[in-house]
């Protein structure tokens, strides 16, 4: 089991804590990460967009001008494709872009993701966040102590609701419950930072 520092919101050191070699000490697995990335992002596609084809489209039952004769090019209907207002080729219909993914799949993708966090020194473990106020330049504070300036996702659990609120008008952070934490917001941002509490409960999870 690996041992990995644990600071205070003052960016002081506030002693280790032991991570579970089965959560946050796996062997990274980039195929199966991109798998469940890609899957992930195409389950938040909602499938709507829709547009005519040609004999969807109202009007042009006639033809335009007599086959020959006109000098011009031949035409069928002012509803072809080629027409202003005519239908569109090939055009995108409703469709279901959701990719089942099953739980072991989940897990080991979680646990590849938070593990190369860890190995890349981008997992910073907070002892835990106090807010005198739940305001941006509180959080801001807490990040330029802990020296944060990268793309952070802030993992906390439902006691950290004040925190929560100080975040959200921070461009370049974004928070997430434990609970909730997933493959592509851990790949997304180049720093984790976490409380104690949060990775407990995130051992409990997902550990084998």
């Amino acid at each position: 089991m690996a041992n990995i520092k644990v600071y205070k919101q003052t960016g002081a050191e506030a002693g280790t804590m032991t991570l579970d070699d089965s959560v946050f000490g796996v062997e990274f697995n980039e195929a199966l990460v991109h798998q469940v990335v890609v899957a992930q992002l195409n389950n938040k596609r909602q499938g709507t967009k829709s547009t005519l084809t040609r004999t969807e489209v109202r009007g042009g039952g006639i033809k335009p001008w007599r086959q020959k004769g006109t000098g011009r090019a031949r035409q069928g209907s002012i509803r072809a494709p080629q027409w202003t207002g005519g239908g569109v080729v090939f055009a995108p219909k409703p469709r279901d872009f959701s990719q089942k993914i099953n739980k072991q799949m989940k897990r080991g993708a979680l646990c590849c993701a938070l593990s190369g966090k860890v190995a890349d020194e981008g997992f910073v473990v907070v002892d835990e966040i106090k807010l005198a106020q739940a305001k941006t330049k509180e959080m801001v504070k807490v990040l330029d102590a802990l020296k944060i300036d990268k793309r952070v996702l802030l993992v906390v659990t439902d006691a950290d609701e004040a925190v929560v609120r100080a975040a959200n008008n921070i461009p370049s952070v974004t928070t997430i419950n434990s609970s909730l934490i997933n493959v592509y917001d851990v790949m997304a941002n180049e720093k984790l930072v976490i409380t104690k509490e949060a990775v407990k409960k995130i051992e409990e999870a997902y550990k084998a």
